[in-house]
Parts: structure tokens; sequence; C-alpha cells
């Protein structure tokens, strides 16, 4: 199977892990020393270490009922992205961001996520 082949479908596995809510899944897709990071100050910012860490991280996430909604995945020689819009409610406050996951790779499996985002002040807002 081609590298961009792989990377893709490890893209799309990663976000219907996360969108059914398969922890165990999404831990077999990432190195033990797996890091996750975000931007903002609010309760899932930082970096989380360790594959541990990164699912406690994708469990809080989940646990804000928010919609994963897949806009692209893409790939370079090395590495892959999720390109993703999420929105959500909670009371009177709305999440509607855009973002780009960028997973860093080793042997097959995430080594390392990086999340870009385009509205870090109602990131903060929304995740308090």
């Amino acid at each position: 199977m081609p590298q961009s082949e792989a990377q893709h479908r490890l893209g799309k596995t990663f976000h219907a892990f996360l969108t059914a809510g398969d922890w165990d899944g999404i831990r077999t897709l990432l190195t033990d020393d797996a890091t996750w990071a975000l931007p903002g100050d609010n309760s899932i910012s930082g970096t989380a270490n360790g594959a541990e860490a990164v699912v406690e991280r994708a469990k809080k996430i989940a646990s804000y009922d928010l919609d994963f909604e897949l806009l692209h995945i893409l790939v370079s020689p090395e590495n892959m992205a999720l390109s993703l819009h999420n929105t959500a409610r909670r009371g009177e406050v709305r999440l509607n961001e855009y973002l780009s996951t960028v997973c860093r790779l080793r042997d097959g499996r995430i080594a390392s996520i990086e999340t870009y985002l385009s509205d870090v002040p109602g990131m903060n807002a929304f995740f308090v």
C-alpha cells in the first residue's frame, strides 16, 4: 500500500474512533510516548504527554458533545493532518471553530499531535 494511502487510512480511523468514543481504538493508533499540544488558556489547553494522557484529552474534548466534522485528510511525505470543523453548544455558549490537527507519525502510528485553531478566544470561552 502506498504511504499516502496508509496515512489517509490512519486519519480516517482516528476520526472514526474519536466520533464513536472508541478510546481503546485511539490508544492503538498512538505510540507510548505520544503527545498532543493545544493552544489557549482553558481546560483542554497545553500538552498532554504520553498515550494515556492523549486518550484522556480526547475523552474530555468529546465529553462536551462536539460535532467533529471531517473536512479533509491531508498528507505530507511523512505525516498526516485532519482538517475539521468543530461545533457544539453549552447553554448560551457556542463553539464554531475550524482546525487542523497535525499528526506526526512514527512507524505507522501517531507520535505527536499539534492542533491549530481558527478561534482561540472562542475555544477559551467554551472549554471552561
